[in-house]
């Protein structure tokens, strides 16, 4: 039976109502290599961040996806004292994000050990804290995979084959995001099982569903920080594509900052369930397709 591996356990389909596919709880943007990078008193990061999550919960929302990577900060251990503090499932990934964000001993890895490492974190837990990984995260730029981006993402596939976890990359160019299928297809994984985070950035349609021709997911992940009306009309052109069961929304917001005074002020993972979704059925998107939308794919797309 499918599972999403979350802070507080692996949760089956019947636990869970609405998941929010792409947020943030705790992220520094700074290289690893900057004083300071990713730390924070973990007393500090549950107070600022602990009543955004009860504004959610409240909301009907019910587990929500860290997808802070290893790079960008990702602590494991502070998104498990936020998950208990509010008893909220948070899925958080293995992986790494693109360079010059790559950490040292990530870098100096063999391909047998990258591969080695994130199947450990997805089947074992982390050194951190004591849950398992439920995804893989990755990231590219615009102008392609480096080297060592392409060691890490065939290192990916290869754990994804392993374990069936989903791999997911911050990919701004279709073009790129169409590389990364070819190369983990190339490992014998399958497309389904990848996502194309941050889809809308990509301004040429036709290479929106071509990834989702490809068989992998496609996420509209701006909600609220981009217009309503541009991602109410993207997703309309998907659905009339017939590709509403590999769509994926959220808001890529949050989060507790460890460069900022006090974390910085977080901005709220409220919209979509407040404003948009009400204008998405004003548009004509009925009440099974919103559900799929919300409920069914980012269960079908994380759980394992």
């Amino acid at each position: 039976m499918p599972q999403l591996y979350t802070t507080l356990g692996p949760l089956t389909r019947d636990q869970l109502g609405m998941i929010l596919p792409h947020e943030h709880v705790f992220v520094d943007l700074r290289t690893p290599d900057q004083p300071g990078y990713g730390q924070a008193d973990m007393g500090q990061v549950v107070a600022l961040m602990a009543p955004e999550i009860e504004r959610i919960k409240a909301l009907g929302v019910t587990a929500l996806v860290e997808c802070s990577t290893t790079g960008v900060g990702r602590r494991a251990d502070l998104d498990l004292a936020v998950s208990r503090a509010t008893g909220f499932p948070i899925v958080v990934p293995t992986g790494s994000y693109r360079e010059p964000w790559v950490e040292d001993r990530i870098r100096a890895m063999s391909d047998q050990a990258l591969e080695d490492w994130m199947v450990r974190e997805l089947t074992q837990g982390f050194d951190e804290a004591d849950f398992r990984a439920g995804w893989i995260k990755l990231s590219a730029g615009d102008d392609g995979l480096t080297a060592l981006e392409t060691r890490i993402l065939r290192a990916a596939a290869r754990a994804g084959i392993r374990t069936g976890a989903i791999i997911g990359s911050h990919t701004i160019k279709g073009r790129v995001v169409m590389d990364q299928l070819d190369i983990i297809e190339a490992e014998g994984y399958r497309a389904d099982r990848f996502i194309s985070i941050h889809t809308q950035e990509e301004k040429d349609f036709a290479l929106n569903l071509a990834v989702a021709a490809r068989g992998a997911w496609i996420e509209y992940d701006h909600i609220g920080r981009a217009e309503d009306a541009m991602i109410i009309d993207l997703i309309q052109r998907v659905l009339e594509a017939g590709f509403d069961r590999q769509l994926l929304l959220s808001h890529d917001t949050g989060w507790f900052d460890p460069a900022k005074p006090g974390g910085g002020t977080p901005t709220p993972y409220t919209h979509l369930s407040t404003v948009f979704l009400p204008k998405l059925a004003a548009s004509g998107v009925d009440k099974a397709t919103l559900r799929q939308l919300t409920h069914d794919n980012p269960f079908d797309a994380y759980a394992r």
